[in-house]
């Protein structure tokens, strides 16, 4: 309470009026060469950190302090310009066409920057490159064009949680995700899934609002946010409004979705004839080992035909039958519309933007959709020169019609598991129930599984110039979200496992995230040297509340919610808090504009701690030297920039769990007593993960900046990791939360940007690549497995896949051969018997190095640009493939491949055993399974039109452009599954990773769109 009052009485402070000179500057820039308006120009308030970007139309409003008169336009393929501003209050400027880019202005922790002053590594997205993109989230559309930032998407659902890595994982229990900063304020980002299937909560921002996002990866970027830093940070910056005339735009857009690949599967023919092959080869080895036939050995019935197994087996089949059972897993009307609204303008005193989206995507799968609504309204006011203040408010509600986790039978993809001789209809039109396994599509036309998100993500702040150096800002955030699923399935579904008339559950989750930052900013220019110092406070208290209730047997299938049950099978609650108390500090040091000095420090305090180790100290230093201003490099023809910098600093890292060091109780019962037990051991010394990081780097300009570039070297050590250790059993538990162990992270990163043709034809590139390798050093011994085959084991990188390694085979018999010895081993031999076979590493599922390559063109009115992604040395482990592709050894539908390549006769050279009906020969789990998924894809690919102004100036109009975008058009890997991204649902972890269980391929998507501005 004394930090809330401390923070009200300083609002009351802030509100009092001003009397100073701040004035608010606004003008429009445009090209010397046609005219055009110049979107995205940066303009610097020269001598300050004042800074905003020109619009869409060219247009510009920045605040300019007392004192200051010169403002500073730059912007890639244009000359730098500066203007000075006098008694105007509209400054409008032409900027001769030129190659620099690196004056631009980027946001950094609790303030901005001048990117060639960074002494830190920064990769920046513009707000243009993600917008009116078919995704549901704008990180998806982050994948190539970050370096050092790997993004995965699990599977091709929508709305569902996205694994984001800034230079590779530093923690093995705790979170590796980055913070999320929005508007200065930091959000939720927890997995609020009832299932083992995770959320994004990130769906719920939309992307067309976004002006700009900044990614801090090294120590010297990100330590000013300390604890919350160690994963990275990730800034959103929302668009502002700009004086001038209100300026409206509106966008359609319709897109149509499809798989990017599909799994070639057996028709029912090929399937019949297979099958029979793997009944006869079995059946001859009962003959030959056991003097049996397949029917006596199996059933006792001597003399069984191939058709009465499948009789026994299958239920309702027909030889004739070809069902498609892959296809029905899909929905025909796969595809986005959508609509964006918004409007910018103001005056001197006040500016404000508005957008309303409305958003309706179609998954894939049958049932699988994901709509949205939501608003925003950014508003700033300067009430005097010296006093201004401003809302950010957005509201949005999210629909997911969601499906079920990859490892259960209901969910779609698994019903390609099915026979194709079995119909999935009767000849009456009803489904049939009598299939091998569970017929899916009872689920998706007997059940619903709805989860609804109501958030608001909205702050106020005021900032009050005490002189032109001088200022303090005031900011106060709420992120409010609520989660509501409900999932109805009717009787169809459950009588047939449960024996009940339907059942439902109900989860209702409210998170109530708050935050103030309070700070001061002195910057100030004395001769040749330039300082600005930073330095504040922090709160963040995070309340979250989840009821959750599960039921069955209603009167009919026309009642589908809770309520209308009649039996209540279980309910719960989990409510659960935490807070952060920061503060902070960092000084950036300028001498002759050539030598720089950055220095940080915050110390935060949480609850997620005991009271002996609750505070931890994130101090971090970096140098910089621009080696370009220096004498002897100032006159060069071919250098037109170079700068040397290095950083060491320190981030740290909390437990997900909220009460890690305490000693917990719970609510327990003793037949019809309550009670409570404990559950948890005590650890007051639990700390923080501490991870230090080094950073070296390059930046460089060539021929006037036509190519600038960046190189950068790291390493990154994590200690004191936080890890449930196994202890003895005297105590009563099992395991204690403790701080054992270290990884490391170390890599390489590159990336190039050319202007290579500038004029009425333009053509610029962008190339980004990265490598990271990540080792655990240190786990005092113990050995933690996730996934399938997933483990963390000292000496290896973090959720490496252990187990045995398949040999092939057997070119004489068909049998399936692993080795017995390790790898290590020059004589390796080989055995037919499974538990012969020795355990060892067999693969990685975290890539040798990623990127991405972007090219974009324009000529008159036309634009087009391209990005490739790759990801190149992960492995992937096909937990399915013991059925999928397991020689017939059970009744699941195979992949056409493994059939046409099975061993048939001796002296045949193949991989894939000889087919075996209830027989194991290679089924087993094994390197066998174990994929290389590498790929290359074509990520965005955007063609547009801008009409040309002299047609639509008579219709009033500003501007028309004509568009098409295609997301995920082209992929090419040697996985022979549906798709080389994936990290199975119900798996994905830090260690568990690189999994595919039935996971649904990326989605396809070609989309049409128009937007209008007047």
């Amino acid at each position: 309470m004394k930090k809330i009052l401390l923070s009200t009485v300083v609002w009351l402070c802030l509100l009092l009026p001003g009397h100073a000179q701040e004035r608010t500057v606004s003008g429009k820039v445009t090209s010397t060469e046609n005219g055009a308006p110049a979107p995205g120009v940066s303009v610097l308030v020269k001598g300050t950190t004042n800074g905003t970007a020109t619009d869409v139309n060219g247009n510009y409003t920045v605040n300019v302090p007392p004192g200051s008169n010169t403002l500073v336009f730059s912007f890639i393929g244009f000359k730098t310009a500066e203007a000075e501003i006098g008694g105007r209050t509209i400054v409008d400027v032409q900027l001769d066409p030129d190659i620099t880019q690196l004056s631009e202005v980027v946001v950094v922790g609790y303030g901005t920057q001048i990117k060639q002053d960074l002494t830190g590594n920064i990769a920046s997205v513009g707000g243009r490159e993600i917008q009116n993109l078919p995704m549901p989230s704008f990180d998806q559309a982050l994948q190539g064009r970050a370096a050092g930032v790997f993004i995965e998407s699990g599977n091709g659902k929508l709305g569902q949680g996205i694994k984001v890595r800034v230079r590779g994982a530093a923690s093995v229990s705790a979170s590796n995700e980055p913070l999320y900063v929005v508007d200065g304020i930091i959000i939720t980002t927890d997995d609020l899934s009832s299932t083992d299937a995770p959320t994004n909560p990130l769906a719920n921002i939309n992307s067309n609002d976004i002006e700009s996002i900044q990614i801090l990866k090294d120590a010297a970027a990100a330590s000013i946010y300390g604890s919350r830093a160690a994963n990275g940070v990730v800034l959103i910056t929302t668009k502002r409004g700009k004086s001038g005339k209100t300026s409206f735009n509106v966008n359609l857009m319709k897109g149509f979705s499809s798989p990017t690949r599909k799994a070639k599967w057996l028709d029912g023919p090929t399937y019949y004839t297979a099958f029979k092959e793997a009944f006869d080869n079995t059946d001859a080895i009962l003959q030959r080992d056991f003097g049996e036939d397949f029917g006596s050995y199996m059933y006792g019935e001597p003399g069984l035909t191939f058709d009465e197994v499948l009789d026994y087996e299958l239920g309702d089949w027909d030889k004739n039958a070809n069902e498609n059972w892959a296809n029905l897993a899909y929905q025909d009307n796969a595809g986005i519309d959508q609509i964006d609204v918004s409007a910018s303008g103001g005056n001197d005193k006040t500016r404000f933007y508005a957008s309303l989206q409305h958003s309706d995507q179609k998954g894939i799968l049958i049932l699988d959709r994901y709509k949205k609504v939501s608003g925003r309204a950014n508003i700033d006011h300067r009430a005097s020169d010296k006093f201004s203040f401003g809302l950010n408010f957005s509201l949005s509600r999210s629909v997911n019609n969601r499906l079920s986790d990859d490892n259960e039978f209901t969910t779609p993809m698994q019903l390609l598991a099915l026979p194709p001789v079995q119909p999935a209809r009767m000849e009456d039109g009803t489904l049939n129930k009598n299939t091998v396994y569970f017929n899916g599509l009872i689920k998706s036309e007997n059940s619903s599984f709805e989860t609804t998100v109501l958030r608001n993500i909205s702050n106020i702040y005021a900032v009050y110039q005490f002189t032109p150096s001088l200022s303090f800002r005031s900011e106060f955030g709420i992120d409010i979200l609520n989660q509501n699923e409900e999932i109805w399935n009717g009787r169809e579904v459950d009588s047939q496992t449960n024996n009940i008339n339907g059942g439902a559950f109900s989860s209702w989750t409210n998170v109530f995230n708050y935050s103030t930052n309070n700070y001061f900013t002195f910057n100030k220019q004395f001769d040749q040297h330039n300082l600005e110092v930073v330095a504040g406070m922090s709160f963040q208290r995070s309340e979250r509340d989840q009821t959750e209730a599960t039921a069955q047997t209603f009167p009919n299938d026309a009642f589908r919610r809770l309520a209308s049950t009649s039996v209540i099978t279980d309910i719960g609650g989990d409510p659960t808090d935490y807070a952060f108390l920061s503060y902070f500090a960092r000084a950036n040091y300028k001498l002759s504009n050539k030598y720089l000095l950055s220095l940080s420090g915050r110390v935060d305090g949480s609850s997620k701690f005991g009271v002996d180790e609750r505070y931890g100290f994130f101090p971090a230093a970096s140098l910089g030297w621009i080696i370009s201003e220096e004498s002897f490099l100032t006159e060069s023809q071919t250098l037109s920039f170079l700068k040397l910098r290095g950083s060491m600093g320190l981030t740290g890292n909390a437990p997900t769990q909220n009460f890690a060091p305490l000693a917990l109780y719970g609510a327990n019962t003793y037949e019809t007593q309550g009670g409570i037990a404990p559950t948890q051991l005590a650890n007051r010394s639990l700390k923080w993960e501490n991870t230090l990081q080094t950073d070296i780097g390059i930046d460089f300009g060539l021929f006037n900046d036509r190519i600038t570039g960046e190189i950068d070297y790291y390493v990154k050590k994590t200690d004191d990791l936080l890890l449930n250790s196994n202890v003895p059993g005297t105590t009563g538990f099992l395991t204690r939360f403790i701080n054992i162990g270290e990884l490391e992270n170390k890599g390489f990163e590159f990336v190039i940007n050319s202007q290579n043709l500038i004029g009425p034809f333009s053509w610029s590139t962008s190339f980004n690549f990265a490598r990271n390798r990540n080792k655990i050093t240190n786990l005092d011994g113990n050995v933690i497995e996730g996934g399938y085959l997933n483990r963390a084991v000292e000496g290896q990188p973090i959720g490496v896949f252990y187990g045995i390694q398949y040999a092939g085979v057997d070119p004489e018999n068909g049998d399936a051969l692993f080795y017995i010895n390790d790898p290590k081993n020059p004589n390796r031999e080989t055995t037919n018997d499974y538990n012969e076979a020795f355990r060892t590493i067999i693969g990685n599922p975290n890539p040798d190095f990623i990127g991405g390559l972007s090219n974009t063109f324009s000529y008159k009115g036309f634009d087009l640009n391209f990005l490739f992604q790759f990801v190149y040395g992960n492995d992937v482990y096909n937990g399915g493939g013991k059925f999928q592709r397991g020689n017939f050894v059970y009744f699941d539908n195979a992949l056409q491949e493994d059939y046409e390549n099975a061993w048939r006769n001796p002296g045949d050279k193949t991989n894939v055993p000889e087919s075996r009906l209830f027989l194991d020969n290679g089924d087993q789990e094994s390197s066998r399974f174990l994929q290389d998924a590498s790929y290359i894809r074509l990520k965005t690919l955007s063609l547009g039109y801008n009409l040309p102004r002299t047609v639509i100036s008579q219709a009033s109009l500003e501007s028309v452009r004509l568009y098409v975008t295609a997301v995920n058009l082209l992929t090419f890997t040697k996985y022979d599954l549906n798709d080389p991204e994936v990290n199975t649902d119900y798996l994905s972890s830090n260690i568990g990773q690189g999994n595919d269980f039935y996971a649904a391929p990326q989605i396809k998507t070609v989309s049409f769109g128009i937007s209008v501005g007047f």
